[in-house]
């Protein structure tokens, strides 16, 4: 097998991995660059390999920057099977559409305020492109080994993360490989801990937090206090927030917050129709979760489910204390941008960001004290307090990782990826001092050969 890394390196987006085995192709994710405008220009670029010459892609998970690039894919002339567990089929069913609408929408917006140097400015693909490439999936379980492609057997294994997400092990009967995808947390309050990684001649893992561990701290009690503070002195709190996953999970915490009384009973908003379909997803996979019935009936009680634009419109001209869960987790697009025009500028409002947020991104100059930050092609003040939640991750942190991984026998080599090139380098000497293993760092377009 040959291996080639056309993205995921030097940054923690774009995962796409290929092999190439005796003329058949095989592609592992399928994702788009997202952060600064040097990244998401690799959207725009012609795929490094004719996407006709793909005979499959596996898919780890159902993240955007691990499967947001299918349906340009399929556009420009892969006609094989999408393969993937099936809680990720069902939440690509919702996110490759959305990912579609929403670049439409600022294509529409760029247009409209003149704010692209294109004319006129496009979308990178369409939902008709979306809702095309979803009818090229099929599914397999957790442990179930199925053939995407002649000579290669391919299996599932949870990673936790987010629902459906899972490790690919991928073997020509003589040589194998595992992909990690995005790994989860052990003690992660609504998603299952990882299985132990399957054992394999080598092995390309995540290291999104290569360089740190989760802050040991009360997350509820913080989120509490950022809640209760903010309410008292007359503002709103917003948190932008992944639909698929990291919604579900806040949800689960306030509900679990207000039931102990230890925030006010504000009315509480989820402003994001794909967080709600999502959060119904996660209902029907109940085995994917740790959530009791009577847990999911609770986080979605207090929660009023905003799906209409009308509707939307009306929250953000909203004045009195709210609690607001809108998508994108990383500002990067979505309802959220028109909450942060708002709300940003007064000071009596806070934005709670939760987790990582890429460089680059908006989510990453908030948190990194910008004072002015650009929304569709206008400056709005940060008056308002920012947080950053890192210890709501949902990823593994270092150390989680290191152990993590050490339940599998040492592999021949590891390649680090899903990093940016601090923690790469931060994790590959954890790997390097405290397991003994032989790790190296791929950059962009690199092959080699597993043997």
């Amino acid at each position: 097998m040959q291996l080639t890394f056309l993205g995921a390196t030097g940054t923690v987006t774009g995962s796409r991995f290929l092999i190439d085995h005796n003329g058949a192709r095989l592609l592992i994710d399928c994702g788009l660059f997202q952060g600064p405008k040097s990244l998401r220009s690799k959207n725009w670029e012609s795929f490094p390999v004719d996407p006709a010459s793909l005979d499959a892609v596996v898919l780890t998970h159902a993240h955007i920057d691990h499967s947001g690039y299918l349906p340009a894919l399929a556009r420009d002339g892969f006609a094989g099977t999408v393969w993937s567990t099936p809680a990720t089929k069902s939440l690509c069913e919702l996110m490759l559409p959305d990912s579609a609408r929403l670049q439409e929408e600022e294509a529409y917006y760029a247009n409209k305020k003149r704010s692209s140097s294109h004319d006129p400015a496009l979308p990178l693909y369409t939902t008709g492109d979306a809702e095309r490439v979803l009818e090229e999936f099929a599914t397999a379980h957790f442990g179930e080994p199925f053939s995407p492609v002649d000579g290669l057997t391919v299996r599932f294994s949870r990673v936790g993360h987010i629902l459906g997400a899972a490790a690919v092990h991928v073997s020509d009967g003589t040589t194998s490989v595992v992909f990690t995808g995005d790994v989860g947390r052990p003690n992660d309050v609504v998603m299952r801990a990882p299985d132990p990684l399957p054992a394999a001649d080598y092995i390309v893992t995540e290291a999104t937090y290569g360089d740190r561990i989760h802050p040991d701290e009360d997350s509820e009690e913080v989120l509490a206090e950022l809640i209760r503070s903010t309410i008292s002195r007359g503002g709103s709190v917003l948190i932008p927030t992944f639909a698929v996953g990291r919604a579900q999970m806040l949800m689960h915490l306030l509900a679990r917050l207000r039931t102990a009384g230890k925030i006010p009973s504000v009315p509480t908003f989820l402003n994001s129709p794909m967080a709600t379909s999502a959060t119904e997803i996660m209902i029907a996979h109940e085995s994917d979760h740790r959530l009791t019935p009577d847990e999911c009936s609770q986080m979605m009680e207090g929660v009023e489910f905003v799906r209409t634009v009308e509707e939307s419109k009306e929250l953000t001209d909203r004045d009195d204390p709210i609690i607001v869960l809108s998508a994108s987790g990383m500002a990067t697009g979505g309802r959220v941008l028109h909450h942060l025009m708002k709300m940003t500028p007064d000071a009596r409002n806070t934005v709670i960001f939760v987790g990582h947020q890429a460089a680059g991104t908006r989510g990453w100059r908030y948190i990194n004290g910008e004072k002015r930050v650009r929304i569709y092609g206008q400056d709005y003040d940060v008056n308002a307090r920012i947080a950053h939640m890192d210890a709501l991750s949902a990823h593994a942190d270092a150390g989680q990782l290191v152990k993590w991984l050490s339940q599998s026998p040492a592999p021949k080599r590891t390649f680090i990826v899903h990093a940016e090139p601090d923690a790469a380098d931060a994790f590959k000497g954890r790997l390097q001092s405290q397991l003994g293993w032989n790790v190296e760092i791929p950059a962009l377009g690199d092959s080699v050969e597993l043997v």
